[in-house]
């Protein structure tokens, strides 16, 4: 077995009541004006002035940058960072879920290591950690509050660049399911699915290790459970924090045993289409892991029982179709969108978007290997 190295915040605050707890322990970093790093939900919600005002008890000055676009662009990390200089911020606080999370490690990367943030795409393309950031987390699938992936937009080159930076890391992640009760059904869901996909892809990753193997079985079996019913009930507060603590294991296994084809693809559809990344995440689960199965049927079917199937006496083709099966049944009773079609996706882009598919760092651990003609079938599959 190759040497592991796994990544993942030094602190990580958990379970209802984790705010008040996590504003007490940023004092001890010494930090003294923060730019918080949101979207205009938020904003007008009130919940960026009630974190400037937690941070104002412990003598920390803040100033809110809220312009997050749902998919981020190279644009929202250049204002942000401009924000961030004129104000002479020496710390990062993203507030939200994926989107202001990754807008805010773009912004602390450039802040330390200078240039733009296209200059960081690919593998540990910088030189020096981010500026000290702490990531407080408003929903229940990216885990990018704890993880070393950050996807920002490219609005010129219409994709979505995946930067995977170990200094992107935060210092502090926050997961607080009080503050996810608030989140929409649609939402919920998409986020939910994102997570169930993180799981998945890490589990048949050609990096995946006992540890990333523990994590994501036990984050499948808890979103099975805790999903439909966080969805139907967005205010099932034991629900809500179930899948506050899947996500963040879905989170620590794929950010040690990275992703595969779902997520290259998906953000080939974000970037170009700007859906959501959880709804093309999770029409695209079933189609790629069809097109793994002669790589990792036994793991499929591993993922088929911690789905709650009972596999016994099924052989692998059969554990598969299983497995499939099953997301597919989850993704029906959360309300996901059948296929692409229903996104407005088009056939004729078909090739471009695999193209560029195939340059993703996100495919480079997928179990299987594919040619352009293979991507092409596989988003023909999932339309």
């Amino acid at each position: 077995m190759a040497v592991s190295t796994f990544f993942m915040p030094a602190v990580n605050m958990i379970g209802r009541g984790a705010l008040s707890d996590a504003v007490d322990a940023v004092q001890a970093y010494g930090l003294h004006r923060a730019l918080i790093v949101t979207d205009q939900g938020l904003l007008q919600c009130g919940m960026a002035t009630r974190i400037q005002q937690l941070l104002n008890q412990q003598g920390i000055e803040s100033v809110v940058y809220s312009d997050t676009r749902p998919n981020p662009t190279t644009d929202n990390v250049q204002q942000g960072l401009a924000l961030l200089q004129q104000q002479q911020c020496d710390c990062v606080i993203s507030l939200g879920g994926g989107s202001p999370h990754d807008c805010a490690k773009g912004i602390a990367l450039v802040a330390s290591n200078g240039g733009s943030i296209e200059d960081y795409e690919g593998v540990d393309r910088s030189s020096r950690p981010q500026l000290p950031m702490i990531a407080i987390n408003t929903t229940a699938g990216t885990a990018s509050e704890i993880t070393r992936f950050c996807i920002i937009t490219d609005p010129i080159r219409h994709i979505k660049m995946a930067i995977v930076d170990k200094h992107v890391t935060p210092l502090l992640s926050v997961n607080d399911p009080e503050l996810m009760a608030g989140m929409p059904s649609s939402l919920t869901a998409a986020t939910g699915m994102d997570a169930l996909t993180h799981a998945v892809e890490a589990y048949v990753s050609t990096a995946a290790n006992p540890i990333t193997d523990a994590c994501a079985l036990k984050a499948i079996t808890m979103i099975v459970h805790a999903l439909p019913q966080v969805v139907q009930r967005g205010d099932d507060q034991p629900a809500r924090e179930s899948m506050a603590y899947a996500q963040f294991l879905a989170g620590m296994a794929f950010n040690n045993a990275s992703l595969g084809y779902v997520h290259a693809m998906a953000h080939q559809l974000g970037g170009f289409y700007d859906l959501p990344h959880g709804i093309c995440n999770a029409i695209l689960l079933p189609h790629v892991q069809a097109f793994n199965a002669p790589a990792c049927a036994k793991r499929l079917g591993d993922i088929a029982a911690a789905m709650g199937i009972d596999i016994h006496g099924l052989n692998e083709q059969q554990q598969t179709e299983a497995c499939i099966g099953a997301i597919k049944a989850l993704a029906k009773t959360v309300n996901i969108p059948a296929g692409l079609a229903m996104l407005q996706v088009k056939e004729s882009d078909f090739a471009l978007l695999a193209t560029n598919a195939l340059q993703d760092a996100c495919g480079v651990t997928n179990p299987r290997q594919a040619s352009q003609a293979e991507i092409i079938a596989i988003f023909k599959a999932a339309l």
